[in-house]
């Protein structure tokens, strides 16, 4: 997820073009990073050490992990650690920009602390956005700390990463009473939990939602495309409510519905997560215990 974040931040502060940063991205999905970039990113080395190494790789025939031991830079363990994180979504990002020269390591690591400060983040918040795990990341950004919410929205989008998007990623929630969009889909539920669960936003970015979520590229009315998203609601919710089943607790979902073109969705408390996925932004909504009224 941070790959997404980091890269989404950099085109904002002017330092990539949206164009370079489909370029990044495309090298980044066939390639994997370089152990020194790992070594730095995860501070083991120096970046003056990584160069070291990478310099005399040129005149040794010999691995970079095999070089940086002998020099005391690494540890076998260490070797073995990084050879790991090789396949780590975010150090092959790193590892792209840096090739493609739009920026150096050194640049990059000095973006990475001004994101971190700018959004409030600790080094245990970074550390659970560099791993890639849905489940750790959603709960930095949620306003809450009611285990309902949290267990509602992880389950969410992780199932988004995993049945639509695996480049999905989120901006921080807030709590709303009144939302306008242009179209909406929902499902409530009820039993020992209470719940509204919601997906809205432009028409064109839910549209791209439903189309990766189906895998169908002809979704062309309003309805396929909303009954495509109450579709990964259901699912979403199927899915919470087995796992609340497990806990001896019964939910029972009502049939999903849709509006095409609403004007507002009002609750007396809502949380509402920005979601950005397969090229557009949706907002996912949940309401615990209040209903949410369209119209």
């Amino acid at each position: 997820m941070l790959d997404r974040l980091i890269g989404a931040y950099l085109v904002e502060q002017g330092v990539l073009t949206k164009s370079q940063l489909v370029q990044v991205y495309s090298k980044q999905e066939s390639d994997r990073a370089k152990l020194g970039v790992i070594a730095v990113a995860e501070k083991m080395m120096t970046i003056a050490q990584a160069e070291q190494v990478n310099m005399l790789q040129s005149s040794m025939d010999k691995r970079f992990g095999d070089i940086a031991v002998e020099k005391g830079y690494l540890t076998d363990i260490q070797v073995q650690r990084l050879l790991g994180l090789q396949g780590n979504t975010y150090l092959t990002f790193l590892q792209s920009v840096v090739d493609m020269g739009f920026q150096t390591m050194e640049q990059l690591e000095n973006i990475e602390a001004d994101y971190q400060k700018a959004n409030g983040f600790t080094e245990s918040d970074m550390a659970a956005l560099k791993t890639g795990d849905v489940e750790k990341a959603v709960p930095i950004f949620l306003n809450s700390d009611d285990p309902v919410f949290g267990g509602m929205f992880a389950m969410g989008i992780k199932n988004m990463y995993r049945l639509v998007d695996n480049h999905v990623y989120v901006g921080k929630a807030y709590t709303s009473r009144v939302l306008k969009d242009e179209v909406l889909g929902y499902q409530k539920f009820h039993g020992d939990q209470q719940a509204v669960v919601a997906i809205s936003g432009k028409y064109e970015d839910v549209r791209k939602m439903a189309i990766a979520y189906t895998k169908e590229e002809f979704i062309e009315t309003r309805e396929d495309a909303l009954d495509a998203v109450c579709e990964l609601i259901n699912c979403i919710n199927g899915l919470y409510a087995s796992e609340q089943s497990r806990n001896d607790s019964k939910i029972e979902l009502e049939p999903p519905n849709f509006s095409v073109s609403f004007a507002q969705a009002s609750s007396d408390e809502m949380i509402v997560m920005p979601v950005y996925i397969s090229g557009g932004e949706v907002k996912y909504i949940i309401a615990v215990s209040k209903d949410i009224l369209i119209g």
